[in-house]
């Protein structure tokens, strides 16, 4: 007699539908983003939601509580549900968790970065103000300073981090320094290797991105920033290689 195969079914996994607290989830942000509700503007009560999905108050509260902690939506206590303010913060912390949580190496963020702050830069040569001039030479100067005082590590990525909101500002848009912030601190690591082996040639890198921007010179600024990018991940190669041997 044939032997029985040992397994009865395809290797085809089993797609699960999604629960159906999710599905009512889903279709509250679909309704909110088509109805292009603003913060502050009230939903329906639990009772009156369930009615519409024709679905219990339970499973509503809990497609509520998922909307809650994803910033989308807020219980007022006594004024019912309404749909929150997505601040800049709110934004900035929630990326900033997703990246600490992720297993992205340097070499990714770098990617992000790259494309990020050379635009950044050349947008910062052409919109840049005299105060914001002020500003980036002011946040150059107290980096080199703090260099020569032989100040930690640590203290130097808190300011070179502070150079490049100073361009970012400059670029008078805010989702520059929003996204430069929400990335900002998954960088505070790589800073640090790096003000360690290269502090002076830093501060050199910067003013030669700031003396391209007060020019007003975009593609020259673009190329200081690349060529200070470029060279912040060769010294991320070296530390890790190190590492690794």
């Amino acid at each position: 007699m044939a032997s029985r195969p040992n397994r009865l079914f395809t290797t085809t996994e089993v797609q699960r539908r999604p629960r159906l607290s999710d599905q009512v989830a889903q279709l509250m942000l679909d309704a909110i983003l088509e109805q292009r509700l603003e913060p502050g503007d009230r939903l329906p009560s639990e009772r009156e939601l369930g009615e519409q999905f024709g679905v219990s108050r339970t499973v509503v509260r809990e497609a509520v509580r998922a909307l809650v902690a994803k910033g989308v939506i807020e219980v007022i206590s006594g004024s019912g549900l309404r749909i929150a303010e997505a601040s800049p913060r709110t934004v900035r912390e929630s990326l900033s968790l997703y990246l600490h949580a992720s297993t992205l190496d340097y070499e990714r963020m770098h990617e992000v970065r790259a494309v990020l702050e050379v635009h950044m830069a050349g947008m910062a040569a052409e919109r840049s103000s005299e105060e914001d001039l002020q500003a980036l030479t002011s946040a150059h100067e107290a980096m080199a300073r703090a260099v020569e005082d032989g100040r930690s590590p640590e203290e130097l990525a808190i300011l070179d981090l502070e150079f490049h909101r100073a361009m970012a500002r400059a670029t008078h848009n805010e989702l520059f320094l929003l996204l430069l912030d929400s990335i900002g601190e998954g960088l505070l690591e790589i800073r640090r290797h790096n003000l360690r082996l290269n502090a002076e040639r830093t501060v050199s890198l910067h003013d030669a991105i700031r003396q391209r921007i007060q020019s007003g010179d975009p593609e020259g600024a673009r190329r200081a920033m690349s060529e200070h990018l470029d060279d912040t991940l060769q010294t991320w190669r070296q530390v890790h290689r190190r590492h690794a041997g």
